[in-house]
């Protein structure tokens, strides 16, 4: 036992000399730091939208479903056969899947319409 004990001592002790490594002055990265800060290119109004509010609505969409669905699932788990509570979970399940259709399909337009306008 008592070599056990000064085996893990000593590898304890001597195992963080292990990371003391240094990059090498090639591995920092300081080339990009010399570059300036601001873009010179400008974004569209469309493209702002689109990544500033619709893909975060969408993301919460896409959580709400799948809340939606593990309620769902844990409605018809536990319905014990009962067919009002079976009903409930399906039809749950089913608008669901039509409120991200809809989601989705909204989407699809809206990002339609903003690359038309540019």
């Amino acid at each position: 036992m008592r070599k056990y004990i000064a085996l893990l001592s000593i590898l304890l002790i001597l195992g963080p000399s292990l990371v003391f490594a240094q990059l090498s002055p090639a591995d920092t990265g300081l080339e990009a730091t010399g570059e300036p800060v601001y873009s010179t290119t400008t974004t569209s109004i469309g493209s702002w939208v689109g990544s500033h509010l619709i893909a975060p609505a969408i993301a919460i969409a896409g959580v709400i479903f799948l809340i939606l669905m593990i309620y769902a699932g844990f409605l018809w788990m536990t319905a014990r056969g009962e067919a009002p509570q079976i009903k409930k979970a399906q039809d749950t399940m089913i608008r669901a899947v039509i409120g991200l259709a809809i989601i989705l399909a909204a989407y699809t337009i809206t990002r339609f319409i903003f690359t038309a306008i540019g």
